[in-house]
């Protein structure tokens, strides 16, 4: 990001960009509440609200989570589907998730209902965000995957069969996870805007890290850290300083 961008990035924001980055990557990374990442940066020395913290996390973490997602890979041809519950000021909801073969999320949709029609909207959205047809779609055994799948995308191939969906099921986990630690979200639309910025910044400091030796993980965390001070322009002005 060029200096002139961040500069209209956060014109009228009296903190510095890295303070801003910084409670915004604490927020989406960890299952803290506003008050704790207060808290936090109180102890390094840096005085500021939590209502404070709340609004950059509206206005930031949905541009950091879609330049983020500028710079992934091209999605995988096989696409993984599933769908939770969630709780939205204690009404039912339905998240709707995809991820590839990968892992990647390739976007997530919170709908009122668990239907055809939900399902093919979701099908549409998917192939809109990512410019793509899948070859291959895998979902659970829920019948209204396979009526919108007929609809929407009749020459990809659809495999519904217990056990093949797990990658899309244990994607779940870090959701479940926050949703516990903020209680429940507060509207449909609050918990849209937070997931979409969540599922794009949080898995991009959760490498495989099963896979690789801890040598290979410090390497890879220490690349994705500098993309994201690249993201948030924080790079740009260390560059120009």
């Amino acid at each position: 990001m060029s200096v002139g961008a961040v500069s209209l990035l956060y014109k009228g924001h009296r903190y510095p960009v890295e303070v801003i980055s910084h409670c915004v990557w604490l927020y989406h990374r960890f299952p803290l509440s506003y008050r704790e990442v207060e808290e936090l940066m109180l102890e390094r020395g840096v005085t500021v609200s939590y209502e404070t913290i709340r609004r950059w996390c509206a206005k930031f973490g949905q541009t950091y989570a879609s330049a983020l997602r500028c710079r992934q890979p091209r999605p995988g041809e096989k696409w993984h589907l599933d769908e939770v519950f969630i709780k939205t000021n204690g009404r039912l909801q339905y998240l709707w998730r995809a991820v590839d073969q990968d892992g990647n999320v390739l976007d997530i949709l919170v709908q009122n209902r668990r239907d055809k029609a939900a399902a093919r909207r979701f099908f549409r959205r998917l192939m809109k965000k990512s410019r793509m047809v899948p070859r291959v779609i895998v979902t659970d055994k829920f019948r209204s995957y396979g009526a919108a799948h007929r609809e929407v995308m009749p020459s990809v191939e659809h495999r519904s069969q217990k056990g093949l969906n797990n990658r899309a099921e244990n994607s779940h986990q870090p959701t479940r996870q926050r949703e516990r630690a903020m209680k429940g979200f507060r509207s449909m639309g609050g918990a849209q805007r937070f997931l979409s910025a969540f599922s794009g910044i949080s898995p991009h400091f959760r490498p495989r890290r099963h896979l690789m030796p801890a040598h290979d993980y410090r390497a890879e965390m220490t690349v994705r850290f500098a993309i994201w001070e690249q993201i948030t322009g924080v790079a740009g002005l260390a560059t120009a300083a």
